[in-house]
Order: structure tokens, then C-alpha cells, then sequence
């Protein structure tokens, strides 16, 4: 059995995991090491591959930075103008049988005119609520309410957050919310609605990057090549820590021994899995837990088609689906991403189905492109059940449901993947389980659980927050450092923070 020794151990080479690196690389003030149980970096921002040749990422991820630092580290890893698309976001919401521009909540002049009356008519309540309001809303329930009002909450918010979340938004907290959702000006609003206006586009990924190659997936393992190769170790799963021993064991039977733990695992995962630690400890991290951190299961679903992209699709980036037409709540048309996310024209591929299998069974003959192609996501939880077996077929029909494809479009590939956990929710105990867990980890064993799942914190979830995560998990195992990303969601998220360089 063999045993290594290092100043800081890194578990995970996604974002947070590569971000712990590459500030460990920078700074060299100690030997270190990366672990990740899969053969190559990624983590939740990896790129999956057909036999066929299509791209899917893991979920819906584009490029857009808070963070000075994070684009300096992209910028080493893939310098060139060619790696790179830049894209202007154009989305919709599929709503009463038409494309609502995004945000929903102030483009109603595309509704029907009695579902412009119910939206209007609830904002001009909500107005008045928040005057009369003497306490700040508890759940983003009340938040969606008090912003937006019944009308909006009733045709767009609760159905589709429902669907995001697996959960109702009763059962949300709303500190999460920051920039991520846009509060309708109700003078806009009726203005627009009067002159059958659209208004523009609005959020930080109003304008987004999307790797030319590769995937998402490609810019990690992009990143993970600017790093001293030696210093990775993939195909090592970690099966349990002993954290008072600070040592973490293998699944191969080896052993890591270090002084500092940057863990990007499931913090379920870490604190049931955890040894070496007070029993009563351990069973009052395990009840917070299991009884406060709450998480949904998130089913990927990819579809690459023959033909030209369709005119009703055009140069749309992603959609959203808050009606019960389709069981997905977001499809990306991936193929816009990037053409190399598709087999090139000339590749020849069979027809698996039409969409609509009534139409008939295709030639099996093998034909030329060209092909684009869809991403879907579907969420799942106790509340929410999800058919595993029929997800794929239902996926399909809803696409043509919402005309995303016609009955007779050719598919030629398909993609599905589940990912539990997909997200992590925003509960109504979520802040009080991590102030429960995280702080005893490091103050009593030096154990910073970060990233996506690791610090379960939706709000700073997106590539750039999981990275600097990272990076500020060292500075903090290092120097002491605050963690503004973690601590000041709001903070990072309202400016461009310049304060680290590469």
C-alpha cells in the first residue's frame, strides 16, 4: 500500500478543483497534487460524444466572467481568436403557443391580450404589496409574488421553476436570487405592451463565449494541460477521509496524507463517508444533511438531426419551457454553440426515427448531411418523478410538441445522461445546514468543501464562481484570506472583480 505526502491536496479536476491548481501552481509555496476518479479533467463541465460524432456538454453551460482572473487563465489556455465563438444570447420562452423574448416578465406584448390584462394586473398589485410590506419575502415564492405579482407567477415563474427544481417555490428561499432574475419595470412593461414593443436583452450572459472545439469540456481540459502534468493524478476515486488523520484513502488501497484538503466531492458524500472525527460531530453534520441540503437529479438529453437548421429555429442560443407540453424546461441548440459540435456535411449517417414515429421506419441507408442538433434538460426528484426508460421518447414528442422539430425531421443520433445530483436547490434550511457543516470542517480539521456541490451554493455554481472557488479556497488554506466568492455572493456577482491577476 503505498502512502504520498503533500502540503495541499486538490480532490476533483473540474472548475473549482482545476481553480485550487492553478493558484497552487502560481503562488509555489508547496507541494501539492490533484486527484480525480475520472481519465481526464472536466468534472460537471465535461463534453460527452456520440458514435456518431455529436457533441453534448453535461448540462447547459456558456462562458460570461465576474472575475478578472478567470479570464486570464482562459486566455492561457486557449489564446487564439479561432478557439473561440462569441455569441449574442438569444432566448425565448415558449408561452401560450408563441416565442416570449427573454425576460419573460417584460415582454408580455407577445402574450394574448387576457394573459396581458392577468400579467399587468398583477404587477400593478405587486407594486402595491411591497409599499404595504414590513418584512422582507421567505421564499422565492413570495419574492415572485411581491415582484412580478399572480399574473406572471401563475403563466411563467411556478410552473417553470417547478420544472427547473423539481421543487415548488414554496419550498425556496430567495437570498439565491441576486442578478439571476429580472424584476419587470412596470412603467416598461405597459409601455411596451401598448406599442407592441420588445424589450432588450438584459443579465450578465447577454453576450456569452462558447469553445470552438472540443466542448465545454475542451477549455478544462485545455486548462488542465497549462499544469505541471505530474502534479495530476486521474483514475484515483477517493473512497473516505480520515479527517482528524488528515488523510485520504484510495479505492486502489493507497493513501494521501497532506495538511491541507481542497475537496470539490458531494459535501454528502464527504461528511457520511468522513472518519477520524467527534461521534457527535458526525451525527450532527449527517442530520444537517440529510435534513436540510436538498438537490434534484437532472437528466441530459441530446438529439442531432439531418438537414439545414430550420428557419423557425435560426440563431436562437436557448429556449425555455414552462408549460407541461414537453417534460423538458430548457433546450440549448447546441449546434449554434459551435458547427464542430456536429458531424461535418459530408459525414454519412442512417436515419435512427422521424420524430414522430407514426410517419413510419426510415431507410436505414447511410446519407450526407448536413445536421444540427438539440439539448434538452429534464429534472427529477420525489416530487417530481421521472419515467428513466421513456424520458428519451418523451423528450422527442415534446420537441415536436413545441415545434422544435417537425413529425417528419430525421434523427440520427441521440445522447442521455443522469447526473445525481444535477442541481443543488435552494432551500429553506440550505444556509443553515452549511453554517452548521462547512465552518467546523475547516476551523477543526482544515478541510475547505468547495464548488458546485462541495459548497452547495447555486448562487456562485456557474464555471467562473466554481473556479475561483477554488482559487480562494488556497488563499485561504494559505494566507487566511476571505473567500468573497463563498461568503459575498452578491458582491462578486455586481461587479468585475479585478483583484487577483494571473
Amino acid at each position: 500500500m503505498s502512502t504520498q505526502q503533500v502540503d495541499t491536496l486538490v480532490i476533483g479536476a473540474g472548475p473549482t478543483g482545476l481553480g485550487a491548481a492553478k493558484r497552487l501552481n502560481q503562488l509555489n509555496l508547496g507541494s501539492w497534487t490533484l486527484i480525480d476518479a475520472n481519465e481526464e479533467a472536466g468534472g460537471l463541465a465535461s463534453t460527452d460524444v456520440t458514435k456518431e460524432g455529436f457533441l453534448f456538454d453535461v448540462g447547459g453551460h456558456v462562458i460570461f466572467s465576474h472575475y478578472a482572473y478567470f479570464d486570464d487563465v482562459l486566455a492561457q489556455a486557449l489564446p487564439n481568436q479561432d478557439d473561440w465563438y462569441e455569441h449574442q444570447r438569444i432566448s425565448y420562452v415558449r408561452s401560450r403557443n408563441v416565442w416570449v423574448p427573454y425576460p419573460y416578465q417584460n415582454n408580455i406584448s407577445m402574450l394574448p391580450t387576457e394573459d396581458q390584462v392577468k400579467a399587468i394586473d398583477g404587477m400593478i398589485d405587486a407594486a402595491e404589496l411591497r409599499v404595504r410590506a414590513k418584512e422582507p419575502p421567505k421564499t422565492f415564492d413570495e419574492w415572485i409574488v411581491r415582484m412580478m405579482g399572480e399574473g406572471i407567477a401563475d403563466l411563467f415563474m411556478r410552473p417553470y421553476n417547478f420544472k427547473v427544481w423539481a421543487v415548488p417555490t414554496t419550498m425556496m428561499q430567495c437570498k439565491w436570487l441576486g442578478e439571476r432574475v429580472a424584476a419587470p419595470n412596470l412603467k416598461m412593461v405597459v409601455s411596451n405592451t401598448l406599442n407592441k414593443k420588445v424589450a432588450g436583452n438584459w443579465g450578465p450572459n447577454a453576450t456569452f463565449k462558447f469553445p470552438a472545439r472540443g466542448g465545454t469540456g475542451g477549455i478544462w481540459k485545455a486548462v488542465a494541460k497549462t499544469l505541471p502534468q505530474e502534479n495530476l493524478q486521474f483514475k484515483k476515486k477517493v473512497v473516505k477521509v480520515n479527517a482528524e488523520a488528515h488523510t485520504a484513502y484510495l479505492s486502489d488501497g493507497s493513501l494521501i496524507k497532506y495538511n491541507h484538503l481542497v475537496s470539490t466531492m458531494g459535501l454528502d458524500f464527504l461528511v457520511n463517508t468522513m472518519e477520524g472525527i467527534d461521534s457527535g460531530l458526525k451525527q450532527q453534520l449527517q442530520k444537517a444533511v440529510s435534513d436540510k441540503l436538498v438537490y434534484s437529479s437532472t437528466h441530459v438529453i441530446g438529439i442531432g438531426i439531418r438537414g439545414e437548421l430550420p428557419n423557425r429555429i435560426g440563431d436562437k442560443c436557448w429556449l425555455y419551457f414552462p408549460e407541461d407540453d414537453c417534460p423538458f424546461y430548457r433546450a440549448t441548440i447546441f449546434s449554434n454553440y459551435s458547427p464542430n459540435n456536429c458531424p461535418q456535411k459530408g459525414a454519412k449517417l442512417p436515419t435512427l426515427q422521424f420524430a414522430d414515429p407514426s410517419k413510419g421506419a426510415p431507410s436505414s441507408e447511410p446519407q450526407d448531411g448536413p445536421y444540427w442538433s438539440l439539448m434538452m434538460e429534464v429534472s427529477e426528484s420525489h416530487l417530481k418523478p421521472v419515467d428513466n426508460e421513456k424520458v428519451l421518447e418523451d423528450t422527442i414528442r415534446g420537441c415536436v410538441n413545441t415545434q422544435l422539430l417537425l413529425p417528419e425531421s430525421e434523427i440520427v443520433s441521440t445522447y442521455h445522461r443522469k447526473f445525481t445530483p444535477g442541481y443543488p436547490t435552494p432551500s429553506l434550511d440550505r444556509d443553515a445546514a452549511l453554517q452548521e457543516i462547512l465552518p467546523p470542517l475547516l476551523n477543526k480539521y482544515g478541510i475547505l468543501s468547495r464548488g458546485r456541490f462541495g459548497s452547495w451554493k447555486y448562487e456562485v455554481g456557474n464555471q467562473d464562481h466554481s473556479f475561483m472557488l477554488g482559487v480562494e479556497a488556497v488563499d485561504r488554506a494559505l494566507f487566511g484570506s476571505p473567500e468573497v466568492t463563498l461568503e459575498t455572493p452578491d458582491f462578486v456577482n455586481g461587479r468585475r472583480n479585478v483583484e487577483r491577476r494571473l
